[in-house]
C-alpha cells in the first residue's frame, strides 16, 4: 500500500508489513508450496514442496516454516511482518521495479517505483474487475482480499461492494480464504493493541 509515484506508504507500517507478510505467504500457497491445516484450536501452515523457490522472501517464510511447523498462521504473519517491507522492497529493486535507496545516512529512505504506470497497473486491473463485477484471476482475488483486510481497500478502491467482495473472496479456495481472514485478524489486533 504506496503512492504509485512516491513510493511512500498509504498506510501505518504494521498494516503494512503484516499484507506484505501475508502477501508473500499468499505466493507460497498459490504456488502449491505451503497450505493450511487445521490443528485443535488453531490454524497452522505445512510445507507441501520444499523445493527452492529461487526468491528470497519466499525462501526465507518457507524454510522458517518448515523448520518450525507447529506454529499458527498469526504468529508466521507477526514472524515475517518484522522484515517484510525491506525484503519485498529489496526484491523488487533487483527486478527493476523500485529506484535503488538513497545514499543519506540517518534519514529513512523512501524507495520510489520506476515506473508509475507498473506500480498502479495492478490496484488498477483490481478496480475494473470491481467496476465491471467480472470474475478475478485467483492471484487477483487473493491481492483483493489482502488490501480489504489490511484497511486498505478504502484507500485504493474505487467501489467497495460488499457483495462483490464477499463473492470474489468465496470463489477462492477455503485455504487462501483462511489466510485473508487470519490477516485480517492480526490487523485487527494490531490496530487495537499497538504492537
Amino acid at each position: 500500500m504506496h503512492d504509485d509515484v512516491t513510493g511512500r506508504g498509504r498506510l501505518h507500517p504494521r498494516l503494512t508489513g503484516l499484507g506484505l507478510a501475508a502477501a508473500v505467504l499468499g505466493e507460497l500457497m498459490l504456488a502449491g508450496r505451503v497450505t493450511v491445516r487445521l490443528v485443535p484450536g488453531q490454524i497452522q501452515l505445512a510445507v507441501v514442496d520444499p523445493a527452492e523457490t529461487g526468491d528470497a522472501p519466499t525462501q526465507f517464510a518457507l524454510d522458517h516454516i518448515q523448520a518450525e511447523p507447529t506454529h499458527p498462521v498469526g504468529t508466521w504473519l507477526l514472524f515475517l511482518a518484522r522484515t517484510a517491507h525491506a525484503d519485498i522492497a529489496a526484491r523488487m529493486t533487483e527486478a527493476g521495479l523500485l529506484h535503488p535507496p538513497g545514499r543519506r545516512l540517518l534519514a529513512k529512505q523512501v524507495q520510489a517505483p520506476v515506473a508509475a504506470n507498473t506500480a498502479a497497473w495492478p490496484v488498477g486491473r483490481l478496480n475494473l474487475a470491481i467496476e465491471r463485477r467480472q470474475p478475478m484471476r485467483m492471484q487477483d482475488g487473493v491481492l483483493f482480499g489482502l488490501i480489504v483486510a489490511t484497511g486498505g481497500g478504502q484507500l485504493v478502491l474505487w467501489d467497495a461492494n460488499p457483495r462483490y467482495l464477499r463473492e470474489s473472496l468465496a470463489a477462492l479456495p477455503e485455504t487462501l480464504q483462511q489466510l485473508i481472514a487470519q490477516t485480517e485478524a492480526a490487523c485487527g489486533d494490531a490496530v487495537i493493541s499497538r504492537r
